[in-house]
């Protein structure tokens, strides 16, 4: 897995991401850090580690993922939390697939998924969210904002991403069915992070997402031709 770049996007997780790193250096994967310059406890945390850091140029969750996947070097690229709530061992799986496919998505909602750490607001939002993109834009995702996937860099970058917040997590996968490449999901199961609080504000950033999946959808027409060519 030498080809595989893992993007931890990051942001005041000092406790939990030398924890993260050291239970991916069994894959032998590259691995880059991607976070803010004023984060100094991140970075001085993994400091001594044996990893690329990426300082970002913007703000926010999504401007981290495209900056990082963009610096990426390797074939394939694949998005991994710094909290610890990602399940490692599905890296096989989905390396494995991605032979064979431009992405793999994972979903907590698959039978064998599950979540430690889903509310029932962000469950909600999750099954409404997915559930509009299938309908909207034919996709063949049972959990739209769950961003533990895996895909080919070059085809990444010829996405074009421009959300610099969370409104990546619908972005990047209608712009990739969009662009007819494609995709597998494979079930995973959510651990509880190890330290600190999710990010997402459920309601300023849910409205953002659904701003976002209708402004795809409008622009489906231009945007497609735009894709294709």
């Amino acid at each position: 897995m030498n080809d595989l770049t893992l993007v931890i996007p990051a942001k005041k997780e000092k406790e939990s991401l030398p924890i993260v790193i050291e239970s991916l250096k069994k894959f032998n994967s590259k691995i880059l850090v991607s976070v803010q310059q004023d984060d100094y406890e991140t970075i001085n945390a993994i400091k001594t580690l044996d990893v690329k850091t990426h300082i970002q140029k913007g703000n926010g969750y999504g401007n981290s993922l495209i900056e990082g996947i963009n610096a990426c070097e390797t074939k394939y690229f694949c998005i991994f939390n710094a909290d610890g709530s990602f399940e490692v061992n599905d890296l096989h799986k989905m390396y494995k697939i991605i032979q064979s496919k431009d992405f793999v998505y994972t979903s907590r909602y698959e039978h064998g998924g599950g979540s430690e750490d889903d509310t029932i607001i962000t469950l909600i939002g999750n099954k409404i969210f997915s559930k509009l993109g299938n309908i909207l834009f034919s996709l063949n995702i049972s959990d739209i904002l769950y961003t533990y996937l895996m895909g080919k860099t070059d085809f990444f970058k010829k996405l074009n991403m421009t959300s610099n917040d969370f409104r990546f997590c619908v972005e990047l996968p209608i712009k990739m069915h969009l662009a007819n490449m494609t995709y597998e999901s494979i079930p995973s199961k959510e651990k509880k992070r190890i330290a600190g609080k999710k990010k997402v504000n459920a309601f300023k950033d849910g409205f953002l997402i659904a701003i976002e999946i209708l402004t795809l959808f409008f622009k489906f027409k231009i945007f497609r031709k735009k894709v294709i060519s």
